[in-house]
């Protein structure tokens, strides 16, 4: 079991700090994919270019959600055997997780593929930045085995407590892609398609090396009895914490296609200013969401080892760890927030709507990443901890809030107004989040998501 990480013993602010800085430097890595497509889109293609990429990717996060939730269905439940060190069932639930999320992923392929244009007329998608749109989306979709396959791998990584395997991974991938973006731009004069298929190609080869290496690291793992290649009833497990993130993931990728189709309604200038800032913004909320799954899978192992009163320490350390990170980001932002803006704008670009658009979106919404960021970790232990009714009750809270407010206060106080949505919504469900936390350590957390049917005698297999 060499390079794993046993997060039932030592104190409980070292270890997280051990293993999820690593996963925080991962995820900064996997968020330049992104970063670097708008660098490049708005660079050494136009404003247009910026404004496709930015249109397209809040339809892929639908397919991020699907995603996401594999990946953390699959970690926690392998986390809780690692922690109880039934190694069987754990190997059991890795297979069943891969092979349960390719059938996934050829579902949306499908659906992607079929219905991507009909997705960017809905959201109002104007016309001089429709095709650059649909091209993106198209190849990005062509993508998805390599996104989830990866997603599947790094969630393994992290239930067995390595969180570097995958940082180094993202580290070389990551790195590569920002000079396939330039050469596919630039040599080849591919405009925002060669954007996406250098993205596709280099998330191709961090897949394929993490599949490796998952293989590599499970193999000689000693379980007594040969494992099955599936069980229905670990695919129940899985699927009782997998569902409910996809669905708090997916309802949150639909209120920001609707955002965006809000924002669509105030022209090119406005979409372009967002599609900058929101990247930025989404580098802070993804590594802090990264953060807090590396808090499921500590609360899932302790709880799997009978460990339930490190919960409430690697919490407060948690809570420490994050807003370590957030109070400088936040800094920056705020009073350098023209600056990072314009590193997405074309250099020749003038200081008009699409810088004040995101100098001013940065300016309202980073004050309140420490509030975001308490949010998270709060609902990383109900997560691990199975308590997923209260998990997507407070994120519900926020998405509803956020859609509802930016379609109300539009009217009267325009882009600005929409804005003002994500603070309010992050605040209430933050409050309703370390609520759920509160009654639920008060309570004596419990193990919700029980090992059902998923000792070796009660395994149903097929080879």
């Amino acid at each position: 079991m060499a390079k794993t990480k046993d997060l039932t013993v030592g104190e409980p602010g070292t270890v997280l700090r051990r293993f999820c800085l690593p996963m925080f430097g991962s995820i900064i890595f996997q968020q330049l994919y992104n970063l670097a497509d708008s660098f490049v889109a708005g660079k050494l293609i136009s404003e247009d270019a910026l404004a496709a990429v930015g249109n397209s990717y809040e339809i892929t996060l639908i397919f991020i959600a699907f995603a996401f939730g594999c990946n953390i269905g699959c970690s926690v439940t392998v986390s809780q055997f690692f922690g109880a060190k039934r190694l069987r069932d754990m190997k059991t639930a890795v297979t069943t997780a891969l092979i349960a999320c390719c059938a996934l992923c050829a579902v949306l392929m499908t659906v992607g593929l079929a219905g991507g244009g009909l997705l960017l007329r809905m959201i109002h998608t104007p016309d001089n930045i429709f095709a650059d749109s649909a091209a993106y989306l198209r190849i990005y979709v062509c993508s998805l085995p390599f996104v989830f396959l990866y997603n599947l791998a790094t969630g393994i990584f992290s239930a067995i407590g390595d969180s570097k395997t995958p940082f180094y991974f993202l580290a070389a991938s990551s790195t590569a892609n920002i000079f396939m973006d330039i050469l596919f731009v630039t040599a080849f004069q591919m405009g925002v398609a060669g954007v996406a298929w250098a993205t596709l190609l280099c998330q191709g080869v961090s897949c394929v090396l993490a599949l490796i290496f998952v293989y590599r690291r499970f193999r000689p793992i000693e379980s007594g009895e040969p494992a099955p290649l599936f069980s229905w009833a670990l695919l129940r497990q899985i699927a009782a914490v997998a569902v409910p993130s996809i669905l708090q993931q997916s309802f949150v990728s639909v209120g920001n296609i609707v955002l965006q189709s809000v924002i669509n309604g105030f022209g090119s200038g406005v979409i372009a200013g967002y599609s900058a800032a929101v990247k930025l913004n989404n580098l802070v909320i993804t590594s802090l969401t990264t953060l807090g799954n590396g808090v499921s899978n500590f609360t899932a192992q302790n709880l799997g080892a009978g460990k339930h009163a490190r919960i409430p320490e690697g919490h407060r350390a948690a809570c420490r760890l994050v807003w370590a990170l957030v109070l400088p980001l936040t800094a920056l932002y705020f009073l350098a927030g023209g600056a990072l803006v314009r590193v997405f704008l074309p250099p020749d670009a003038p200081a008009g709507e699409a810088l004040q658009t995101g100098i001013l979106f940065l300016r309202i919404v980073s004050p309140f990443y420490a509030v975001a960021a308490l949010k998270l970790v709060s609902d990383g232990v109900l997560r691990g901890a199975g308590l997923m009714k209260q998990f997507m009750a407070a994120t519900f809270t926020d998405l509803i809030l956020r859609v509802v407010l930016a379609m109300l206060l539009c009217r009267p106080f325009a882009s600005v107004g929409i804005w003002m949505a994500w603070p309010i919504g992050w605040t209430v469900a933050t409050a309703m989040s370390v609520s759920f936390y509160r009654r639920g350590v008060r309570a004596g957390i419990s193990l919700r998501v029980h090992f059902r049917g998923a000792s070796p005698s009660g395994v149903t297999a097929r080879r």
